[in-house]
């Protein structure tokens, strides 16, 4: 049995303009429904390797767009679980910064323990593991599985499926359709 875990293409761009910390939402979003660039293709070997199986996207746009580029015979399956974890923000209007330092502000006030406004770090590892025994069901029947995630949710499942027993390499990589192997 196999399971493949992908993070999408590259997403279309959102506008980087400084923004107060309460416009985040509206920010993330815009992001969440931007489709992926047109010049963002998947390496030849994730086309090849998805002839069998089913796939999985999460219910972004971006990971559903990334989905349907690798091949459209499988059986394509949209799934909310699946979707990167929340982000947490404050309603501040002090400071305007640019969306990406806000993102990267509150994703490690997250990971320290911050979670207003959004599911906990604790909360997102539960779901994690509740996606990653969905995928390693999904491989019992299917044999091959291929998620198209997102960088953090990834990581997440990536930890609880080697919790479970499969093996594979502990970060399936951050870059846009970087991708590990896990087998069992």
């Amino acid at each position: 049995m196999e399971i493949t875990i992908i993070r999408h293409a590259k997403p279309e761009p959102v506008s980087g303009s400084p923004i107060f910390a309460s416009e985040l939402p509206h920010w993330i979003d815009l992001y969440n429904r931007a489709g992926v660039s047109k010049l963002s293709t998947p390496p030849l070997a994730l086309v090849k390797g998805s002839g069998g199986g089913v796939i999985i996207a999460s219910g972004l746009a971006r990971s559903k767009d990334s989905a349907r580029q690798l091949n459209t015979k499988n059986t394509l399956i949209s799934d909310a679980l699946f979707d990167e974890a929340d982000m947490p923000h404050k309603n501040w209007n002090g400071v305007k910064l640019k969306p990406k330092y806000w993102l990267v502000l509150f994703r490690v006030l997250w990971f320290l323990g911050y979670s207003g406004n959004s599911e906990s770090y604790s909360e997102a590892r539960q779901r994690a593991l509740k996606a990653a025994e969905k995928l390693a069901e999904l491989a019992s029947s299917h044999q091959s599985v291929l998620l198209v995630g997102h960088g953090i949710f990834n990581r997440l499942i990536v930890k609880e499926l080697k919790d479970l027993g499969w093996s594979g390499p502990r970060n399936p990589g951050s870059g846009y359709w970087s991708f590990g192997k896990y087998t069992k």
